[in-house]
């Protein structure tokens, strides 16, 4: 059958495709609207597969938290140029992804890409192979994290490229404690720790700074009795820059997090949190 300018059209307004790509999807279909979304989504696939071997460092980092503040979510969605990173189409796509998150609260990221997209037939892997064709870019949700508190704290870097989410033990319940959470927030993203507290650090982690100590204390001249003990007295050093809790606050060093905290509301602290950044 003859494929009209205004059924191409259609299917570009429709699919947000290329017009060639659309016109042949069409005629590949014999005119069948369906048959053609299903072609430009069989070629999306084939392009993200093509892609695959190239980089996606760019992209957007988002959080958000449930409206009670119980839960928080972070999501990575990766593109391969700023350029793409930064219109306004790709926010607004990365925000949906985000708000069903929020809303859906799947366990996994596999879960998160099985959901309908807005109901529109497609899940979200779908739509994000859709994406990669009508872009031409590789593009990949590659995180999403979930924090689940007494109260949950999102703060987004302006930018878009780095985001935190923290929980807390206890309700937000007054604007001075507000305060303090946004103020945590941002300490995690500018100071970027490793864990909560010097319980929470990997044990490879203080198995590499504790080498580390002892390497620097022997080249230093140090005796060899002596360096397991100098290596700990370096690691105390890593606990206080590393641990969120054990940091200096940085509006007011003279104070730790955890003093910040107590200061409040004795017996405040942080249960967890997850901080990423891209490009």
């Amino acid at each position: 059958m003859a494929i009209t300018a205004a059924d191409v059209n259609k299917l570009r307004l429709q699919t947000g495709a290329g017009m060639m790509d659309c016109k042949k999807a069409l005629t590949e279909a014999n005119g069948d609207f369906e048959k053609a979304v299903d072609e430009l989504r069989k070629k999306g696939q084939k392009i993200a597969a093509n892609r695959g071997d190239r980089d996606a460092k760019e992209g957007l980092v988002l959080a958000k938290t449930t409206k009670d503040g119980k839960r928080g979510v972070l999501v990575v969605v990766n593109c391969e140029t700023d350029f793409v990173a930064k219109n306004a189409d790709f926010n607004n796509f990365v925000s949906s992804i985000l708000d069903l998150a929020v809303e859906k609260n799947p366990k996994s990221i596999d879960e998160l890409k099985s959901l309908s997209f807005n109901g529109n037939g497609l899940t979200v892997g779908d739509k994000i192979i859709e994406q990669v064709g009508k872009i031409g870019e590789k593009i990949d949700l590659s995180k999403f994290e979930v924090i689940e508190a007494g109260n949950v704290v999102a703060y987004n870097h302006p930018g878009n490229k780095l985001a935190t989410i923290v929980g807390f033990n206890k309700d937000n319940n007054s604007p001075e404690k507000e305060q303090v959470f946004k103020d945590v927030a941002m300490q995690v993203a500018a100071m970027a720790p490793v864990a909560v507290d010097k319980s929470d650090v990997d044990s490879k982690i203080l198995e590499r700074e504790i080498e580390i100590g002892k390497e620097q204390a022997r080249q230093e001249g140090k005796p060899e009795e002596m360096l397991e003990k100098i290596a700990m007295g370096k690691l105390n050093k890593f606990y206080k820059e590393s641990t969120l809790l054990n940091q200096e606050f940085i509006k007011d060093n003279k104070k730790t997090i955890s003093q910040y905290l107590s200061e409040v509301d004795k017996g405040l602290t942080v249960t967890g949190f997850k901080r990423i950044a891209i490009g």
